[in-house]
């Protein structure tokens, strides 16, 4: 279950993302490029973000963008975040890595004095995101992006997600061959009260995780915000109560 190993739930500044562009989301044209009107023009911008995002990416919401680097790229911006009544919510996946790896080096999660980080690690079938080795043992750590939140619910996922599954069935292997292993919840919107695995987008998941967390995998929902500039840490919230039982 979810372990409190936060260095306390002082705002801090994760990561420095500003955005560059501003414009009105038009429509979702395939799983990774929306369309978006900027002043008198429309551009072509890259959705990072697998999941549905249909409360977010919506015709006439409002988006920041930030532009792209590298030359192959066929599209010149990111979709950095959506506008809502709590603010901006990021939806840009590829920045997970970066924020997990402030939230270590910040200590944010205490898991022990850290020998070693490893990113993009394979274990079994499967690339995980980090193994860090400390002074007592070895964990594998996946990070997970939320930005689905409904009557103050952080949920996951949004869509149905046979990655996210089979993610969660390595760590309980890895648990069941003597690691440590948890999931990190990075949660974009700092009103959720507590965390639930989406059981009506995906039961799979959902049965999956009850799982994990019962034979011994730690969870981490952590309460997240962007301001168009920063990425802030604001603490951790617990997993909804109900699931639990």
């Amino acid at each position: 279950m979810s372990r409190d190993t936060s260095g306390g739930d002082k705002i801090k500044k994760l990561l420095f993302i500003p955005y560059d562009v501003q414009g009105e989301f038009i429509e979702r044209v395939n799983r990774f490029l929306g369309k978006v009107k900027v002043g008198d023009g429309v551009i072509y911008a890259h959705i990072h973000d697998p999941g549905r995002l249909k409360e977010l990416l919506y015709e006439g919401n409002t988006v920041i963008l930030k532009r792209a680097g590298g030359t192959k790229r066929k599209t010149k911006y990111d979709i950095l975040a959506a506008s809502t009544s709590d603010g901006w919510v990021f939806v840009h996946s590829g920045y997970h890595r970066a924020i997990a790896e402030s939230i270590f080096k910040q200590k944010i999660l205490k898991f022990g004095e850290t020998v070693e980080i490893i990113p993009e690690i394979k274990y079994g079938d499967s690339r995980l995101d980090f193994l860090i080795k400390y002074d007592e043992k070895s964990m594998f750590v996946e990070v997970k992006g939320c930005t689905l939140l409904k009557n103050k619910i952080a949920l996951f996922p949004d869509a149905p997600t046979k990655r996210g599954y089979r993610h969660l069935k390595e760590l309980l292997n890895a648990v069941n061959n003597g690691y440590r292993a948890a999931v990190i919840f990075l949660v974009f919107n700092k009103t959720a009260e507590c965390f639930a695995p989406n059981s009506a987008t995906d039961p799979f998941f959902f049965k999956m995780f009850t799982e994990a967390v019962k034979w011994g995998i730690e969870v981490y929902p952590l309460l997240l915000s962007y301001d168009g500039k920063w990425i802030y840490y604001h603490g951790s919230i617990p997993i909804c109560r109900k699931i639990l039982l």
